[in-house]
């Protein structure tokens, strides 16, 4: 079905709160396992039901932040969200009883139980309050980054717009495109630095009520981490700051050779060419056509997915007014569809988001053959490790987007993609240094930024750039304000990804193979073990961010 025509309707919360204590009561009162496996797949159609109008109104609602109605529904859903919530966990709780959990077992798989385990710790009724004004916090910080309208070069542009911009090969460009985007921050700095105030006061009022010492290990649950923990991520951050940015510093001095710069600033750090970064060939449809092209030659299971989002029309792509910023995947399980929402802005990144967005998408319709939805999605480490996969993958087929500029894309999409890695630690240990440390004042948490920048990132020089030379850039990064503690997943997927475009370079059919049974698995395994199946090191692994960095720089040596 095409997304245009899915009905939705607010979920009537009072007659699934009704159906939920009805299929708790009979699952209690059974010691049938299939019995109460059929009872399991009723919580599956009630939880999927309640999602499928949960995302289909935020979809609309990211699409149009000013639209009334889906404004409306998403204060619905932010406020009943965690109600519901407590439904699912009195029948988890009931699950968790179980008699024969042996038996079910065999039907669910273990890690359903463990799985299950760690999102009831996450969470009680006592916290639904703080809960309800979390999802508000998050909604008007999302709400404001969208209304961004900064005035550049005669026109009024949103943040997506405006990166364009931001990668200039015209220095000075460049230079004010990021002072203009500093100002609209800078313009909203109070009110900013109060949402996130808010935000760690909350979650770490949430973390207390469920007896965790800090919100940091609540939040590894709640992303339903697995098989690590921060103490793990610690070490494979000290790999990265140790082994990695060292690498970096070596390929961004070429970096600022091939610019004829005798050093990077800030606004220099994302353009790697002096005729420009490579950009793509062709508008939306053409892109996307190319796209449908690329899938079909790479695989059948590829191809038949991409006809399936193409047909059914499951892109958003097009910046627009009042479009939220960034991009994402997501999915819709009534109508087991995938969701592609982006703002395409004519640079490279559009290319990335039909490869990236569209490997969690080519991820979510495979997991439609698992009956539950707990299994269908793994942690986001492994989703991410999708994505990022993906992206490598299809250089095959980066002629058809690039054109002659296709050796240009290749080194630069390399140079991002190990160049993020450190990035991406430095966000985490912010986070993880913000709940550790919840009292900091705005002025400090821009301090400890800064810090982290010369840690993760010491090349940029900020030039006395507004707002950023004072530690505010992590006020851009929404997934700090949204989605906490989410941002390693990205380190760890990115040396995965590496990992199997080194393979793939080698044959490139193996390595795509592995990566098939890697994404075929779904949530059915753990983190650790999907990585070890696809025949990959892990990453927390020591020595393996070393090697990776030999081996990326020895490809740059012999390509750039």
């Amino acid at each position: 079905m095409k997304f245009a025509d899915m009905e939705y309707k607010r979920p009537d919360l009072c007659a699934i709160q009704k159906e939920y204590q009805e299929i708790t009561r009979k699952f209690q009162n059974c010691s049938d396992a299939a019995e109460q496996y059929d009872l399991i797949l009723q919580h599956e159609a009630l939880l999927g039901h309640f999602q499928s109008m949960g995302t289909i109104a935020a979809i609309r609602n990211s699409v149009n932040t000013v639209d009334p109605f889906y404004e409306a529904e998403m204060a619905f859903f932010d406020a009943n969200n965690p109600i519901f919530e407590e439904s699912i966990q009195n029948f988890y709780k009931a699950i968790l009883s179980s008699k024969v959990k042996n038996e079910l077992e065999q039907k669910t798989g273990k890690l359903f139980f463990k799985n299950i385990e760690i999102a009831m710790r996450s969470f009680s009724p006592e916290i639904i309050n703080l809960k309800q004004k979390e999802n508000a916090l998050v909604t008007e910080y999302e709400k404001l980054l969208a209304s961004a309208k900064i005035t550049f070069h005669e026109k009024t542009l949103n943040l997506s717009e405006i990166q364009k911009y931001q990668t200039s090969q015209n220095r000075p460009t460049r230079k004010s495109a990021w002072e203009q985007t500093a100002e609209f921050f800078l313009s909203n700095a109070q009110r900013l630095d109060q949402i996130y105030a808010d935000l760690i006061q909350n979650r770490t009022a949430q973390a207390k009520h469920l007896g965790y010492a800090n919100y940091v290990r609540l939040g590894y649950d709640r992303l339903g981490r697995n098989c690590y923990g921060p103490d793990e991520v610690k070490i494979f951050r000290d790999q990265v700051a140790n082994d990695l940015v060292p690498v970096i510093m070596k390929i961004k001095e070429g970096q600022a050779k091939r610019l004829g710069l005798p050093d990077l600033k800030f606004y220099d750090d994302q353009n790697l060419f002096p005729d420009g970064n490579p950009a793509p060939t062709g508008d939306r449809q053409t892109l996307v056509k190319q796209a449908q092209k690329m899938y079909r030659e790479m695989s059948p299971e590829t191809g038949e997915f991409f006809d399936f989002m193409v047909r059914n029309e499951l892109f958003d792509l097009d910046s627009k007014k009042g479009k939220a910023t960034g991009g994402y995947c997501t999915e819709i399980p009534d109508f087991e569809s995938p969701f592609i929402f982006s703002n395409f802005n004519g640079t490279a990144g559009d290319v990335d988001v039909l490869t990236h967005e569209a490997g969690h998408a080519f991820a979510s319709y495979q997991a439609r053959k698992f009956p539950l939805l707990e299994l269908r999605t793994p942690t986001m480490d492994a989703a991410e490790t999708h994505s990022m996969s993906m992206e490598l993958f299809s250089r095959k087929w980066d002629p058809m987007f690039f054109g002659d500029e296709t050796k240009k894309f290749q080194l630069y999409q390399l140079e991002k993609a190990i160049g993020f890695i450190p990035y991406g630690c430095l966000v985490d240990e912010f986070q993880a240094t913000m709940y550790e440390q919840p009292n900091l004042t705005p002025a400090e948490r821009k301090q400890v930024w800064k810090q982290l920048e010369a840690k993760y990132r010491p090349w940029i020089d900020f030039d006395h750039l507004p707002f950023f030379q004072d530690g505010g850039g992590y006020q851009r990064q929404h997934h700090i304000y949204s989605f906490p503690l989410y941002y390693i997943d990205y380190c760890l997927a990115q040396t995965a990804a590496l990992e199997f475009w080194i393979d793939s370079e080698q044959n490139w059919k193996d390595s795509f193979s592995r990566y098939l049974t890697f994404v075929k698995a779904g949530g059915t395994k753990t983190y650790e073990e999907l990585v070890r199946s696809a025949g990959l090191v892990y990453p927390m692994e020591s020595g393996c961010i070393k090697r990776l960095g030999e081996q990326m720089l020895q490809w740059f040596h012999q390509h750039s």
